[in-house]
């Protein structure tokens, strides 16, 4: 469909007997910011890279723009900008001159392309370093220009691979904002990262993947609302006497909670979707004497829901 950025289609892609991408279909809808999360070794550089036809697959279909994705559909790549987590610049060439190298693979025109330059540089604030070499940069300045020399020739479908990997914070927000400001100005994106709070607050729809499959695919709250978890309330406990055990207890058997732990001087109690869970936690302590002070009530996060999902267990293979 027009309206559809990226359409994949029982995309099965094997490395000899392991299986990397396991019939996966997905739709994004032009105008997204969608999320790409999984653990690693989930696939999801696979499954960009055959979007992308840096790979070949074993079967399935993929669509970009409405149109079939081959190894040479070099119009279609042309309207798609790639941002890869490990920052790609000639360590030869300044600032300006690695955005114009880039910008010159998609538009060979010297004067288009020196306005398109001296926009991606305004756009990622990089106008006081164009004449310096990616050496002489910071992490957060090397980010931003690896995004420049991704998105210079305003690409229609831009794909960002862990773009904000080991940058201070204040780089951080420069470059979700750009990102934001990128998503504004018309372009469709993909973003993968492993800071659920960049998801979170960035993607109007994620898909949480593993071992080449989709897990779960839906906005924020749509993702949140799968798991068990609605509220997590946590409470200081007052006094030099320890929490009984009967308290503990007896706030395990309320109806929304899910568990409960209590760790000197913190009670952690874990509860599903309810109007009262936080009154019912604290009608409990009151009713049996206990005094408290600090009182926190957080919605499930993002974290929350991927940690669910894929479980918890260490991931080591590559992404």
């Amino acid at each position: 469909m027009a309206d559809e950025a990226v359409s994949v289609e029982g995309l099965v892609k094997r490395y000899g007997e392991m299986v990397a991408v396991d019939n996966l279909s997905l739709r994004i809808e032009s105008g997204e910011i969608f999320g790409l999360l999984g653990p690693n070794g989930s696939g999801k550089t696979t499954t960009i890279n055959c979007v992308l036809q840096l790979l070949s697959y074993d079967r399935g279909e993929v669509a970009v723009f409405g149109r079939p994705m081959t190894a040479t559909s070099y119009e279609l790549k042309r309207r798609i900008g790639v941002v890869p987590q490990d920052v790609a610049v000639f360590d030869e060439l300044t600032v300006a001159e690695n955005i114009d190298a880039f910008c010159a693979l998609y538009v060979p025109d010297r004067r288009r392309r020196r306005a398109l330059v001296a926009e991606a540089i305004d756009f990622v604030d990089l106008g006081g370093f164009t004449k310096f070499r990616p050496r002489k940069l910071s992490g957060g300045l090397l980010r931003r220009l690896n995004i420049a020399c991704g998105i210079a020739h305003q690409p229609e479908l831009i794909i960002l691979d862990e773009p904000t990997v080991a940058v201070d914070p204040q780089s951080r927000n420069a470059i979700l904002d750009g990102i934001r400001g990128l998503n504004e100005r018309g372009a469709t994106v993909i973003y993968t990262s492993h800071y659920m709070e960049e998801v979170e607050q960035l993607c109007t729809r994620i898909m949480i993947m593993d071992a080449g499959r989709q897990l779960a695919i839906g906005t924020n709250d749509e993702l949140k609302s799968m798991i068990g978890t609605g509220e997590r309330i946590r409470v200081e406990i007052i006094g030099t006497e320890p929490l009984g055990e009967d308290v503990v207890e007896q706030l395990r058997r309320l109806g929304h909670v899910r568990t409960v732990d209590y760790e000197i001087p913190e009670l952690h109690v874990e509860c599903t979707s309810g109007a009262h869970n936080l009154s019912d936690v604290l009608g409990v302590l009151s009713g049996r004497g206990v005094a408290y002070g600090r009182v926190t009530s957080e919605p499930p996060t993002l974290n929350d829901v991927f940690l669910e999902i894929t479980g918890r267990a260490l991931r080591d293979e590559a992404a």
